[in-house]
């Protein structure tokens, strides 16, 4: 991969611009992706990713490179227990993965795509015009000035990506201080959810090998705007007032930080050629590995409509709907992220809310709301009108059977591109979308253990269904589907030019 020509900038090596560096590549677009640091992090916020995360991982091929998974059946929302068993396929996520972990196994497969990451490069200035976008740089051989057509912000909630365009980051300032240390040594025992204890919260998470992560929130001490971490001695000492005498004292500290409860969305996930992803987008209190999965969620979303449109088969406006289906989803983490805040580490004035929604959390259909809420699993774009279920929703991992072997959906995504996948050709589908076969992947099967059978579906690279018949208003409409996620169709475009190049000679 020529990153020396670049036709996008990824600013940020973490999970998103790692797995968006990776959507890229599958297409054949030259990225250069940069990070300031020297080395990757080592220490993990995020242990784990959530339900919707792992079937996108899956899509591309990615989820035997984790090893063996363990998901958890059971979690909590605001502290409130919940069977996320109750959806298909639900889950609370991927259980004890560290970030470190995730960043390893992108880093590995974009490296085999042949992009590497190029360390110690901090973004210090920015510029755009009608053509493209400059980004200067400090890098190790001095200052760097790249030219390529779209830059990305993955770098974070102090994006300078963000900073430098002008997007606004509005939300609210920090109102809680939690700090944590991962601790080796002592014996201590597990509060997966977290606890609510006299004057505030208490976690323990066992890490493996005698580590355990403590996490401690006391409610009486406001946020201090540090930009340091605690000491270890500070965060033993909160645990063991919180815990009533559990001390940890004795252990030896292997990573100490805090985070907060600030909340805050970009007002524009696009500005011209200028995006931003991750928490450069959306930062909010970390519940459930939701932040780094949405990153994830974001890069899957943009990479196949960049590489689209610089590919020249689709047209700008394709780039709109990035924001446009990404920004709501954002929206929603920060909404649900603020009420569990308010459920789980707010006090005694808060007790009539938790008496009223425990009361609510008694409906399965409450319960089936809130998961599909958290996990990102019920997520649906608008991607045109239609009364399906299923239309603009994740496509259901589900066992195919084809001409020459068996498969499954996600098998077929594994390479990035869209897939029309027909079950009945007795209209002639695929004779329809020929001309957009050098653009997905026209594939006649057999689906088993299908709830509700269909004769063909649209599936986006992301994985997401854009059409679909019987089900779709005016179904037989395939053309209009394909033109708006695939481009117009090149053999008509061709004949136009043709016509053109004729008439003007």
């Amino acid at each position: 991969m020529d990153d020396e020509n670049p036709r996008v900038v990824i600013v940020g090596a973490g999970p998103t611009g790692l797995m968006l560096a990776g959507e890229l590549a599958l297409a054949g677009i030259p990225a250069l992706l940069v990070d300031r640091l020297a080395e990757p992090m080592q220490q993990s916020r995020a242990l784990g990713f959530s339900a919707r995360t792992i079937e996108e991982f899956d899509q591309r091929g990615l989820l035997p490179r984790f090893g063996t998974l363990e998901t958890l059946p059971f979690g909590h929302f605001g502290g409130f227990f919940m069977d996320f068993t109750a959806v298909d396929n639900g889950s609370y996520g991927a259980r004890g993965v560290h970030q470190a972990r995730t960043e390893a196994v992108l880093t590995a497969w974009i490296g085999e795509l042949g992009v590497k990451i190029h360390r110690e490069h901090e973004v210090t200035g920015l510029g755009t015009d009608a053509d493209g976008v400059t980004v200067r740089m400090r890098t190790p051989d001095g200052e760097r000035e790249v030219r390529a057509e779209y830059v990305v912000g993955c770098d974070g909630a102090r994006s300078t990506v963000r900073n430098l365009a002008g997007i606004g980051f509005p939300g609210t300032e920090a109102t809680v201080e939690v700090w944590l240390a991962d601790v080796s040594g002592p014996e201590l025992r597990p509060r997966f959810a977290g606890e609510r204890v006299d004057g505030g919260m208490v976690m323990v998470l066992p890490l493996g090998d005698g580590v355990n992560r403590i996490v401690a929130y006391e409610r009486a001490m406001a946020p201090t705007g540090r930009t340091t971490p605690p000491s270890f001695t500070e965060v033993a000492d909160r645990f063991e007032r919180l815990t009533g005498g559990e001390r940890v004292h004795d252990g030896e500290a292997l990573w100490v930080s805090w985070f907060t409860d600030a909340s805050r969305q970009a007002e524009r996930y696009r500005d011209g050629r200028v995006f931003v992803a991750g928490d450069a987008a959306h930062v909010h209190l970390p519940i459930g590995a939701q932040g780094m999965s949405a990153g994830v969620q974001d890069a899957v979303n943009l990479g196949w409509k960049l590489a689209a449109v610089l590919k020249g088969d689709a047209p700008d406006a394709l780039l709109d709907t990035y924001h446009a289906e990404r920004h709501p989803v954002g929206a929603r983490i920060v909404a649900n992220t603020l009420v569990q805040r308010f459920l789980y580490l707010d006090g005694d004035a808060m007790q009539p809310l938790r008496d009223v929604f425990g009361e609510l959390m008694f409906y399965p259909d409450v319960q089936r709301h809130l998961i599909g809420m958290v996990t990102g699993l019920d997520v649906r774009y608008d991607v045109g009108p239609g009364s399906h279920p299923l239309l603009g929703r994740r496509l259901p991992n589900e066992e195919l059977v084809l001409p020459d072997r068996k498969t499954t959906n996600y098998d077929l995504l594994h390479n990035g591109r869209g897939v029309l996948l027909i079950l009945d050709d007795s209209a002639g589908l695929s004779a329809r979308a020929e001309p957009w076969a050098d653009r997905l992947d026209i594939i006649r099967a057999d689906q088993h253990d299908c709830k509700a059978p269909l004769d063909a579906l649209l599936v986006r690279p992301d994985g997401y269904v854009a059409w679909l018949t019987p089900g779709t208003d005016d179904g037989a409409d395939l053309t209009t589907a394909l033109t708006r996620w695939f481009g117009p169709d090149p053999s008509s475009t061709s004949t136009s030019e043709s016509s053109t190049s004729e008439s003007e000679s």
